[in-house]
């Protein structure tokens, strides 16, 4: 079992930036693939970014360009880095991980979901 504590979501201006964390607990041999999808009223759930334990990334079409997604292995965290943000982006962010037993069974685990709003 993995749990994922998210952090960092808020209300921010347009333009302006936020920092979201999640972290990854539990039972679990290694963590593999994280990242975050979003979820915006009205809309399907779209991926954010994605990142490989090897540092491989890919973003959204949405997001390129100006959000940042990180990881530090030893603590089996995620970062996403949100700079020049738009209305648009506003929405519940949701991060996800892969946990790997020793057995190379993978799971996929979800956090609770973190809101950012982008308004003045």
């Amino acid at each position: 079992q993995v749990q994922l504590v998210e952090s960092g979501g808020g209300l921010a201006q347009p333009g302006g930036s936020l920092r979201l964390s999640c972290a990854a607990s539990g039972s679990f041999f290694s963590i593999g693939g994280m990242g975050w999808y979003r979820h915006a009223p009205g809309q399907q759930r779209e991926l954010v970014a994605q990142i490989t334990y090897g540092g491989t990334r890919a973003y959204g079409d949405s997001v390129t360009g100006r959000f940042t997604i990180s990881r530090d292995n030893a603590k089996n965290t995620v970062y996403l880095q949100m700079d020049g943000l738009k209305s648009e982006d506003t929405a519940v962010y949701y991060c996800f991980a892969d946990g790997e037993t020793v057995q190379n069974i993978v799971t996929g685990y979800w956090g609770q979901g973190t809101q950012v709003t982008v308004s003045l």
